[in-house]
Protein backbone atom coordinates (compact mmCIF):
# COMPACT_ATOMS: atom_id res chain seq x y z
CA UNK A 1 0.00 0.00 0.00
CA UNK A 2 1.38 3.48 -0.41
CA UNK A 3 2.75 5.57 2.10
CA UNK A 4 0.74 8.38 0.70
CA UNK A 5 -2.56 7.09 1.29
CA UNK A 6 -2.00 6.51 5.12
CA UNK A 7 -0.91 10.11 6.41
CA UNK A 8 -2.72 11.39 9.09
CA UNK A 9 -3.62 7.80 10.07
CA UNK A 10 -3.00 6.61 13.39
CA UNK A 11 -1.88 3.32 14.34
CA UNK A 12 -5.09 1.85 14.53
CA UNK A 13 -6.60 2.90 11.23
CA UNK A 14 -3.23 2.14 9.31
CA UNK A 15 -3.68 -1.72 10.38
CA UNK A 16 -7.26 -1.41 9.47
CA UNK A 17 -6.35 -0.10 6.36
CA UNK A 18 -3.68 -2.30 5.65
CA UNK A 19 -6.03 -5.42 5.82
CA UNK A 20 -8.05 -3.59 3.10
CA UNK A 21 -8.29 -6.27 0.22
CA UNK A 22 -9.45 -3.62 -2.62
CA UNK A 23 -10.52 -0.10 -3.03
CA UNK A 24 -14.24 -0.60 -1.91
CA UNK A 25 -12.87 -1.79 1.76
CA UNK A 26 -10.76 1.28 1.81
CA UNK A 27 -13.26 3.67 0.92
CA UNK A 28 -15.59 1.59 3.51
CA UNK A 29 -12.91 2.10 6.08
CA UNK A 30 -12.38 5.39 5.83
CA UNK A 31 -16.42 6.05 6.17
CA UNK A 32 -16.85 3.79 8.83
CA UNK A 33 -14.07 6.09 10.74
CA UNK A 34 -15.45 9.19 9.41
CA UNK A 35 -11.70 10.08 8.07
CA UNK A 36 -11.47 12.73 5.35
CA UNK A 37 -9.66 11.73 2.46
CA UNK A 38 -7.08 14.29 0.76
CA UNK A 39 -7.59 14.77 -3.05
CA UNK A 40 -4.70 13.04 -3.69
CA UNK A 41 -6.03 9.79 -1.50
CA UNK A 42 -9.26 9.94 -3.33
CA UNK A 43 -7.37 10.21 -6.64
CA UNK A 44 -5.08 7.02 -5.45
CA UNK A 45 -7.76 5.09 -3.62
CA UNK A 46 -10.44 5.29 -6.62
CA UNK A 47 -8.84 5.19 -9.85
CA UNK A 48 -7.74 9.32 -10.03
CA UNK A 49 -7.87 11.55 -13.16
CA UNK A 50 -7.03 9.52 -16.49
CA UNK A 51 -5.49 12.09 -19.27
CA UNK A 52 -6.24 9.79 -22.05
CA UNK A 53 -9.03 7.27 -22.12
CA UNK A 54 -10.42 4.99 -24.90
CA UNK A 55 -13.50 5.63 -23.98
CA UNK A 56 -14.18 9.34 -25.43
CA UNK A 57 -17.07 11.89 -23.70
CA UNK A 58 -20.08 11.25 -25.58
CA UNK A 59 -21.07 14.90 -25.10
CA UNK A 60 -18.26 16.66 -26.34
CA UNK A 61 -15.41 13.98 -27.09
CA UNK A 62 -13.02 14.80 -24.91
CA UNK A 63 -10.52 12.59 -23.43
CA UNK A 64 -9.97 14.35 -20.33
CA UNK A 65 -11.85 12.28 -18.22
CA UNK A 66 -11.91 11.62 -14.14
CA UNK A 67 -12.87 8.27 -13.10
CA UNK A 68 -15.23 7.85 -10.00
CA UNK A 69 -16.26 5.17 -7.59
CA UNK A 70 -19.35 5.73 -5.65
CA UNK A 71 -21.99 3.80 -4.14
CA UNK A 72 -22.39 2.29 -0.36
CA UNK A 73 -21.21 -0.68 1.68
CA UNK A 74 -23.21 -3.09 -0.28
CA UNK A 75 -22.31 -1.74 -4.11
CA UNK A 76 -20.00 0.53 -6.16
CA UNK A 77 -19.83 1.58 -9.51
CA UNK A 78 -17.63 3.41 -11.98
CA UNK A 79 -18.80 7.02 -13.21
CA UNK A 80 -16.85 9.21 -16.11
CA UNK A 81 -17.24 12.66 -15.55
CA UNK A 82 -15.90 14.53 -18.46
CA UNK A 83 -13.43 17.39 -17.08
CA UNK A 84 -14.32 20.04 -20.18
CA UNK A 85 -18.26 19.55 -19.85
CA UNK A 86 -19.04 18.02 -16.56
CA UNK A 87 -21.08 15.10 -18.62
CA UNK A 88 -21.20 12.42 -16.32
CA UNK A 89 -21.40 8.30 -17.63
CA UNK A 90 -21.49 4.95 -16.44
CA UNK A 91 -19.15 2.85 -18.62
CA UNK A 92 -20.67 -0.30 -20.52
Amino acid sequence: MNNDLLKGLNEEQIKKAKACKDQNELLALAKEEGITLSDEQLEAVSGGFCSKTTEPCPKCGSTSIKKEHRGNDTFMHTVFICKKCKYEWRPD
